[in-house]
């Protein structure tokens, strides 16, 4: 067994077999590498030809998401500006109508003056009597349609347009007191 000969063949039969089973698990590796490389040559090919026109797309659809953005933001400003214009025009609107209830309450008040003094019996009122006792020329009674007592239908309005002016600056400044209306009558 010292031979060189015999150890220098057992050698070479040994390499040979290791070759060969080399050879035998590299193969089928070598071909699946060659698929997999046709395969990624394939799958480039088709990104190629496919990518840009998405990327084409995907740029077009974020301008068209951009657009609309601005479209939903314009839309919210208009409907914004019309809240505010409605807004606007009920605050108006509730104006016109206090001032309407104040002209109302002063035609019901100045037409409920006019009626108690077309009923009044056609004697002098109490006021009348004292005007006409302290000289003043009102006091005197103006024929006018049988009317004798304009003059004091006059004051009596007056006097409603006194309530309905501090109606308003109790309804303006709501932490005064509230005042009673004062009645000018001269002694």
């Amino acid at each position: 067994m010292t031979d060189p000969i015999f150890w220098l063949g057992l050698s070479i039969l040994l390499v040979a077999i290791s070759l060969t089973a080399l050879l035998t698990v590299a193969i089928p590796a070598f071909n699946e590498m060659g698929r997999a490389a046709r395969s990624a040559e394939k799958l480039f090919e088709t990104l190629n030809r496919e990518l840009p026109p998405t990327l084409e797309a995907l740029r077009i659809t974020g301008n068209e998401v951009t657009d609309l953005t601005d479209d939903v933001t314009q839309g919210v400003q208009s409907a914004s500006q019309v809240v505010k214009q409605v807004d606007e025009t009920l605050t108006g609107v509730k104006q016109q109508a206090q001032k309407a209830q104040t002209t109302g309450r002063s035609v019901f008040a100045g037409v409920k003056a006019a009626w108690r003094t077309l009923n009044q019996p056609q004697n002098k009122s109490r006021r009348a009597n004292r005007m006409a006792a302290s000289g003043d020329p009102r006091s005197l009674p103006h024929e006018q349609n049988g009317n004798h007592h304009f003059e004091e239908v006059t004051s009596d309005l007056e006097l409603n347009y006194e309530w309905e002016d501090q109606d308003e600056s109790q309804t303006n400044k709501p932490s005064e007191p509230s005042r009673s209306p004062v009645r000018h009558d001269p002694e």
